[in-house]
């Protein structure tokens, strides 16, 4: 009996290119709140959930941080993304991909750490209509990416076995979710995360952006 895949996209980095926005937006933020980050180290922690990323923050900054701070913090987060929302594009071949996937009758999903508030804007870019497509945001599950709960939830959303699951990301936290839901993990370059780092973290193969991936995704199991 063949096993009918079903794919999983995050968002930011993999099908949508918006990484770099969102690290300048954490860095307006934290600059208006006085904490001072190297934007490589933010750039490190994009794709894990805001909470995470605070509770890394106080690590590496050995600030104390309220809770009415994360709260300033996530709204200038997403204050800053959305003035930058005419910047944000598709990815090359992310339209094309999940077109192809549509006419092929291959069931597929978007997961994103990220919080409708700011996941909006880039559904938008990338024509994808949630109220159509599943999508499932931090809203919606209690843990976001490391733990795997946004890759299982997109995967009952399509009724499918989330071991029967391809999962798309560009990060790190992408694979280890993928590996602790015992998914397939596939990589993408496209979020500035190394080819090495990606494979270390679960990734069985990696490919450069969604284009790539059109070109070669009959080695992840898509048929027509």
């Amino acid at each position: 009996m063949r096993i009918e895949p079903v794919f999983l996209f995050d968002l930011d980095g993999t099908l949508v290119d918006s990484v770099y926005q969102h690290v300048l937006a954490w860095k307006e933020a934290l600059d208006a709140e006085g904490i001072e980050l190297s934007v490589w180290r933010i750039h490190r922690k994009i794709g894990m959930s805001g909470g995470l990323f605070t509770n890394q923050l106080l690590r590496e900054t050995g600030l104390e941080i309220s809770t009415e701070r994360v709260e300033r913090l996530r709204r200038g987060h997403a204050e800053a993304y959305q003035r930058q929302s005419a910047q944000i594009r598709p990815l090359p071949g992310a339209c094309e991909l999940l077109a192809w996937l549509s006419q092929a009758g291959v069931p597929w999903a978007i997961a994103t750490s990220g919080r409708m508030e700011t996941a909006a804007v880039n559904l938008a870019a990338l024509g994808v209509d949630p109220d159509r497509t599943p999508v499932v945001t931090r809203d919606q599950v209690k843990y976001a990416k490391p733990d795997p709960d946004l890759f299982v939830a997109a995967a009952e959303r399509l009724g499918a076995p989330i071991e029967t699951a391809v999962v798309v990301g560009d990060s790190i936290w992408d694979m280890l979710a993928a590996v602790r839901c015992r998914a397939l993990g596939v990589g993408l370059l496209s979020g500035g995360y190394g080819p090495d780092e990606l494979r270390q973290s679960g990734a069985y193969r990696v490919y450069e952006d969604p284009a790539d991936l059109l070109r070669h995704v009959d080695e992840v199991g898509g048929r027509r």
